[in-house]
């Protein structure tokens, strides 16, 4: 199986992960569509993406049922799907907040059920879904905890569909550290930050967005591959 005329969605295709992934898609002939909550941010990265005639956006919440709903009855086709929309808090356990919780699991866990459910009707016996994860639900580190617990349990959701929804395939990504957006915006000196993250990793390098976009094509075109967690996390889980 191949990509080419295939379409995918990419939900969280704006930036990061998922911009990766709708270019590896792109590459391999398939037409795109992103989805994510700012329209502004999706034609931005359809301009980047060059995608032409073979890419556009829907504005989209991924936590609201209205929303994934809609995305999929309003798609004229849909082959595979790629969720890396994802809205994370790091705390220590001891300030828990309810409300950054209940945004977590809003977007990875509740997020990925509404997309299954409104995704699955309109997916051919071809079809997949792909999620995203990480490597915090096998290697967590202090503050992490609500994330670990989060990545976990997409973890179980993803085998538990794979039986459930087959034919259709459905698998996960779980990276380490990728150089994406976030990075810019939570205030550290990047470039060192990640001069002593790749010292550490088997790899010697940290991720790209396109590395992950790779591998979700991996899974869209891999017959044989459900029901799994593919880490590509450069060695993260040893270290």
């Amino acid at each position: 199986m191949n990509l080419h005329e295939r379409t995918v969605i990419v939900i969280g295709g704006g930036s990061g992960i998922g911009w990766g992934a709708a270019q590896a898609c792109l590459e391999r002939g398939a037409h795109v569509v992103l989805a994510g909550r700012t329209a502004s941010k999706l034609e931005r990265a359809l301009q980047t993406l060059q995608a032409g005639e073979r890419g556009r956006y829907v504005s989209a919440d991924i936590t609201k049922e209205g929303d994934v709903s809609a995305l999929f009855r309003g798609a004229e086709r849909v082959d595979h799907v790629v969720v890396t929309a994802a809205d994370l808090a790091y705390q220590p356990i001891v300030e828990f907040d309810v409300a950054a919780a209940q945004r977590a699991l809003g977007s990875k866990l509740l997020g990925a059920l509404l997309v299954a459910k409104h995704a699955a009707p309109r997916l051919p016996a071809h079809g997949s879904l792909t999620f995203t994860t990480g490597v915090a639900s096998e290697r967590p580190l202090p503050r992490g905890s609500l994330t670990a617990t989060v990545n976990g349990g997409l973890h179980s959701f993803v085998r538990a569909a794979a039986i459930e929804l087959a034919p259709i395939r459905v698998n996960a990504l779980s990276p380490g550290w990728v150089d994406s957006e976030l990075w810019d915006s939570i205030g550290v000196d990047k470039a060192a930050a990640f001069a002593q993250m790749a010292a550490r990793l088997p790899v010697g390098r940290i991720a790209t967005p396109a590395d992950l976009g790779h591998a979700a094509v991996f899974l869209m075109e891999s017959e044989m591959t459900t029901g799994a967690v593919l880490t590509v996390d450069g060695g993260h889980r040893f270290v």
